[in-house]
């Protein structure tokens, strides 16, 4: 691998450090139906979010839940020494993407067929603490004047 690439796989790497995310790939629900919990959920607290989806009766609901966790668990991962109580973690973003469809065929009357199509999903959480973005900009900030 040349020099190039291999710097920009490291940039990339060290960018990845500060990002904390899970991703479900091909959830077999329509993306419209699981946009309605992930607009609830999106900008909220992480103890907020996850008993909105805990208490909800959408089948979506459940399986951000679990997703959610998963991304409480990589922030975890990467922060060893930080209790997660004094974290003060928020949902930064969440994004429903359609995912591939499965075509099936219907019988209608008079011998034709309706196509049915069946949606599925790709749901990225990613999550970040609010006291890590206020001390970052600080940081920025005594740089710009320096």
């Amino acid at each position: 691998m040349g020099a190039r690439k291999r710097l920009a796989a490291e940039a990339r790497k060290e960018a990845k450090k500060n990002i904390y995310m899970a991703r479900l790939v091909d959830n077999p629900t329509s993306p419209r139906k699981t946009r309605i919990m992930a607009d609830v959920i999106r900008g909220k607290d992480v103890d907020y979010a996850l008993n909105v989806l805990k208490y909800s009766k959408k089948e979506s609901a459940e399986k951000i839940f679990k997703l959610l966790k998963s991304a409480i668990a990589n922030w975890q991962v990467k922060n060893e020494g930080v209790r997660l109580e004094d974290a003060h973690l928020y949902v930064k973003s969440i994004m429903v993407d359609s995912g591939r469809m499965l075509k099936r065929i219907r019988t209608a009357p008079q011998g034709r067929a309706n196509r049915i199509r069946k949606r599925s999903n790709h749901i990225t959480i990613v999550i970040d603490d609010k006291n890590a973005n206020i001390n970052n900009n600080i940081v920025e900030e005594t740089e710009n004047i320096k």
